[in-house]
């Protein structure tokens, strides 16, 4: 594709974004499954362009505002093209009117560029969640949760994400995982935590590889394998992903398990416990079952304290995934945390069940709001005194209370973890 091409199907992925309230990843994916004459390096371009209105969108809308101009997807394109160094003269040069590119500048838009040149991006009167690119409502939690590093962490928060495998030790060391990713041409480093993380610099294609294909890695944020690691399960024991989606977690514990003993997957979504199947054979997992829950299962009755390890990687506001999710920080409302931890405090109340006398469930969430983490536990100790909390002993660079991961502190998504032992 030409760069006018690629302008032209970022102003349509953005359009369709804006418009649809799924997720920008799911609607991306839609968006390049029906045009299959998007090439990879065409996509990663593309891809590049809308991520990069997604990461500056509160600005970029604020400036719009500020000399009232509509937010179209174009705009926000040019004006985005502006603050990263190009002129309005270039900018108009992309928009052509050729068979790929996208219609010309009209002289409206053009005059709003032109109101543009020269300044910068930030602006002193820019109010605080604006320059963090956060929901307003979500700004007093988050400065009680960093204090005077919040805007260090706001900044991490809003880059770019790493890319991070884990290995399947089912299948290969982590050393020839390496060897084998760099006969691909991709060259990996060990994560600093995670005893089986790889990580590859910049943005790579990894899942079309021989490695990827033959199951011997997986693609895993560093924070996600430390999950896994916590539930610290072992060959034998019998354990249940209690939210398992598509199955990262579940896949690394029964890594684990060395495929001995028993791991129920469970989950409310049939299409996401089918996508865990596929991932497990691959991966050589075979002492796994799944278990759709629904309305009126009475499978969490019948199987009450009979599991060694329970993981809780709970439904959540996903605030510590805005890296590599930017435009759900634009979609979040408060009533959704109200929402959400009422049915975190359920499914607590609901999964406890199943765990043994002597045995641990492990809570989880890709959050960095203290409602869904420490409150919750809190809370959830005084409802059952029959448990305790555990502090985190591994790795030994994470001991504390409980497990909490930032980006700019540990180059991971932002994750919480607390260990909780039933005592009878």
């Amino acid at each position: 594709m030409t760069p006018a091409g690629q302008l032209a199907a970022a102003i349509d992925l953005l359009a369709e974004i804006e418009a649809d309230p799924r997720p920008a990843d799911a609607v991306a994916n839609h968006f390049f499954r029906t045009r299959r004459f998007i090439g990879g390096g065409d996509r990663r371009q593309v891809s590049s362009l809308v991520w990069g209105v997604l990461r500056a969108r509160r600005h970029l809308g604020w400036w719009l505002n500020h000399f009232d101009a509509p937010e179209t997807p174009r705009l926000l394109l040019s004006l985005q093209a502006l603050f990263t160094g190009m002129t309005p003269h270039k900018i108009a040069m992309a928009f052509t009117s050729g068979r790929y590119g996208p219609p010309p500048l009209s002289a409206e838009e053009m005059a709003v560029l032109e109101k543009f040149a020269g300044r910068t991006l930030e602006h002193p009167n820019m109010p605080e969640p604006v320059r963090y690119e956060i929901p307003d409502w979500i700004m007093p939690k988050l400065r009680a949760q960093f204090g005077p590093t919040l805007a260090a962490e706001m900044a991490a928060l809003n880059g770019p994400a790493t890319l991070d495998l884990r290995i399947n030790a089912l299948k290969v060391t982590r050393e020839a995982a390496m060897l084998a990713l760099a006969r691909e041409g991709l060259s990996a480093q060990p994560t600093p935590f995670s005893p089986w993380g790889l990580r590859l610099a910049g943005r790579q294609s990894v899942t079309q590889g021989k490695a990827f294909q033959d199951g011997l890695v997986e693609i895993q944020d560093e924070g996600s394998q430390l999950i896994a690691l916590l539930v610290d399960a072992k060959p034998g024991m019998r354990v249940v992903d209690f939210c398992a989606g598509a199955g990262g977690k579940t896949l690394a514990i029964a890594m684990t398990m060395e495929n001995k003993g028993h791991i129920v997957a469970c989950d409310v979504s049939a299409p996401r416990l089918e996508g865990a199947v596929k991932r497990l054979r691959r991966a050589g997992v075979h002492n796994v079952e799944s278990h759709l829950l629904g309305p009126g299962d009475k499978w969490v009755k019948r199987q009450e304290q009979k599991f060694d390890r329970v993981l809780v990687d709970a439904p959540c506001t996903g605030t510590g995934t805005w890296r590599r999710n930017p435009d759900a920080r634009l979609r979040l409302r408060e009533e959704d945390l109200q929402e959400l931890t009422s049915k975190q405090a359920a499914i607590l109340d609901h999964a406890q069940k199943l765990t043994k006398p002597g045995g641990k469930l492990v809570y989880a969430t890709c959050s960095l709001l203290d409602d869904e983490n420490e409150a919750q536990v809190e809370a959830f100790l005084t409802r059952h005194p029959t448990f305790r909390q555990v502090p985190v002993a591994a790795p030994e660079a994470l001991r504390g209370p409980h497990l909490r991961l930032s980006p700019r502190l540990h180059n991971t998504d932002g994750f919480f973890a607390a260990i909780l032992e039933r005592l009878a």
